[in-house]
């Protein structure tokens, strides 16, 4: 048996160093590792094997060497799998198989085999974050992204316009019946507050495979969106942080669920690999070219006017998206209802007869004309033949079904009709539909990035969000994508617009923003809705307000840490939240907390800044969060009130 398998076997007699799932936690045995703990140093003493490896005998007194016992966890990956298979891992071979030896293009950067937890709060923050690799940090990636606990849950509603006591969530089994769920799935809209990764994995239990529409507006990665990360592969870190994402967004939509993902031209190329290789290539609808500003942006070499929608679905194997409905009143009728007409040009009949003879079929214009002077269509020959020509007219299969006349009542087209043009005939088509197809090319003034600004302006929200989306282009998206009461999601909820809109075209919708102005802009606004608002889409959909929304948070743990470190104003200050962080926090387990204890003094002497920038990094980053399974630890001081809104939403 190796080392690791012996070791892990003994450390996981002691129930605390393993998991529910019976993993053992490999970051508590470091961390304890670290602070040479007594109950941690019996434990591996009472195993012959691993006392031999990792303790020496020095004049009868039995030494830990803490650094090999260190060494050998953080690495026990490299132990169990050779190098080769570790490189298949990393991307430099697929399949067992160098690059070199396949012929498909793959798509590999620097962290792609990384989690990004992406933690930033606020647009103009940086953070320097680790890059959680899945091989060799599987422990701290099952810890990361476990259900967090919820916290500070309000409903906001018509009748309690300002947030009111948290009851428990609506399940409307009527509603869920109508749109295939189970009957117990939540049916309220939610508001998210927290990192996105952590909160798209906490939504997984209830909402997997359930959500119909996600819509998302990432950061674009320019430099100057938002996007700050102290790293020198910044590239590659905007890769792994839309792949962490999408990689868990897919597992929520429904079988029928589609994705449309707004960016530009700087990641464009790679987000079009990225989903491909995430979603299926067989899955790509389109990519939808959106005009933003038509004179275009004025930098750079070339005046850009669109940024770019792509359109992925989960499963494409039939037709999913709606048909637009467009204003047309009907000016004929006929028996079989009202149309509008087309003119429909004739083919070169020559070429048709002698070349495609099994695509091309006469029509006859009979002698048989009503009230608004169209003459009848037949499809055969007789002696009320006035006139005969060969448009483009296929047929396909033994039926004879018309390609512009599918409805035939003895041998007569009623999708077709003639009129007299000049003493010839001209023939059309009966348009009966008031629906058309959604196009891959948006140019309405409703959907530039003005628009958008000016919808927020109007509705008092000035300067908090730069280059909101205007509603008219969600509205868009939404009514092809989804119907009455379908859930759409946005992770990055932003300025709020998919809320809006989704709110007021009755669609259950759930936004996370994890940025801080998330109760000055989206949670605001979606208020404004419930209480009538009448901005961008509402008179157009005649909305006269009503509705709620859940708002919730994910409960912190050293992100409470963080946020004092970054408010702090004296120096004593910083030591009191340091002594509070010893007893109560997850210290990254690559300190040495007794060299930190004695250079002390030493740590005082810095400036206030690099203090807070000291502590930052002493805590565990992927323990920013409350675990579902430490709900109970008294040490995370849950309320009753968390408690009961956490087990409620997953049904506990």
């Amino acid at each position: 048996m190796k080392l690791y398998d012996i070791l892990e076997q003994h450390l996981k007699t002691e129930g605390n160093y393993k998991s529910d799932d019976g993993e053992l936690l490999k970051w508590v045995v470091i961390n304890k590792a670290q602070n040479y703990d007594e109950e941690l140093i019996a434990l591996l003493l009472q195993n012959e094997e691993v006392k031999k490896i990792f303790f020496v005998d020095v004049n009868g007194t039995l030494v830990f060497k803490q650094n090999l016992f260190l060494q050998f966890l953080e690495q026990k990956n490299y132990l169990n799998n050779s190098y080769t298979q570790y490189k298949n891992k990393v991307g430099l071979t697929i399949d067992n198989k160098y690059l070199k030896q396949r012929n498909e293009v793959a798509l590999v950067w620097p962290y792609k085999d990384c989690i990004l937890e992406g933690g930033q709060s606020r647009e103009e923050q940086k953070r320097e974050e680790i890059f959680f690799n899945e091989i060799l940090a599987q422990d701290e990636i099952t810890q990361l992204l476990e259900p967090k606990v919820l916290t500070n849950s309000k409903k906001f509603s018509t009748l309690t316009p300002e947030g009111g006591t948290f009851e428990s969530f609506e399940r409307n089994a009527e509603i869920n019946q109508k749109r295939g769920l189970p009957e117990n799935t939540i049916t309220d809209n939610l508001i998210i507050k927290g990192n996105n990764l952590l909160a798209l994995h906490t939504l997984k239990k209830e909402f997997a495979g359930k959500v119909k529409l996600i819509y998302i507006d990432p950061p674009y990665n320019t430099g100057n969106d938002g996007f700050k990360y102290n790293d020198s592969f910044n590239h590659s870190t905007w890769l792994t942080f839309m792949k962490n994402r999408l990689e868990v967004a897919r597992q929520l939509l429904r079988e029928d669920g589609v994705i449309f993902v707004h960016i530009d031209d700087n990641e464009f190329a790679f987000l079009k690999l990225l989903l491909d290789d995430i979603f299926g290539f067989e899955n790509f609808e389109t990519c939808i070219s959106n005009v933003v500003k038509p004179e275009g942006r004025n930098y750079g070499n070339v005046a850009k006017s669109t940024d770019f929608i792509m359109v992925y679905f989960k499963n494409k194997n039939e037709e999913l998206l709606n048909e637009l409905e467009i204003d047309d009143d009907f000016k004929y009728k006929d028996q079989m209802g009202g149309f509008n007409i087309k003119e429909l040009r004739n083919g070169n009949s020559a070429f048709h007869i002698k070349n495609r003879p099994n695509l091309n079929f006469p029509i006859y214009v009979q002698n048989i004309v009503d009230e608004y002077g169209f003459y009848t269509i037949s499809l055969t020959k007789s002696d009320d033949t006035i006139f005969e020509c060969f448009p483009p007219i296929f047929q396909s299969g033994i039926n004879g079904v018309w390609r512009w006349g599918k409805e035939k009542v003895n041998n007569e087209s009623f999708n077709l009709c003639a009129k007299k043009v000049n003493q010839s005939f001209g023939i059309f088509q009966k348009r009966r539909k008031n629906t058309v197809r959604i196009k891959n090319y948006f140019n309405e003034k409703e959907f530039y990035t003005s628009k958008g600004t000016t919808e927020m302006k109007l509705l008092g929200f000035n300067d908090i969000f730069t280059n909101p989306k205007p509603e008219g282009l969600l509205k868009r998206i939404i009514e092809v994508s989804t119907n009455k009461d379908d859930i759409v999601l946005d992770f990055f909820g932003g300025s709020g617009t998919t809320g809006a809109v989704a709110h007021k075209m009755n669609r259950q919708y759930i936004l996370i923003e994890q940025m801080d102005f998330i109760h000055d802009l989206p949670e605001a606004r979606l208020k404004k809705v419930i209480a009538g608002e009448q901005g961008g889409i509402s008179k157009s959909v005649n909305w006269q307000g009503g509705g709620s929304f859940v708002y919730l948070e994910l409960k912190k743990h050293n992100e409470r840490f963080m946020e004092q470190i970054k408010a702090a104003q004296t120096d004593a200050e910083i030591l009191n939240i340091w002594e509070h962080m010893k007893a109560h926090s997850f210290l990254t387990y690559n300190i040495d907390l007794q060299k930190q204890e004695q250079h002390l003094e030493d740590f005082k002497q810095l400036p206030m800044a690099m203090q807070k920038k000291v502590l930052c990094e002493l805590l565990d980053k992927n323990q920013l969060y409350v675990n579902l399974s430490s709900i109970g630890d008294a040490e995370f001081e849950c309320t009753d009130a968390e408690k009961q809104v956490t087990r409620d939403f997953y049904r506990m």
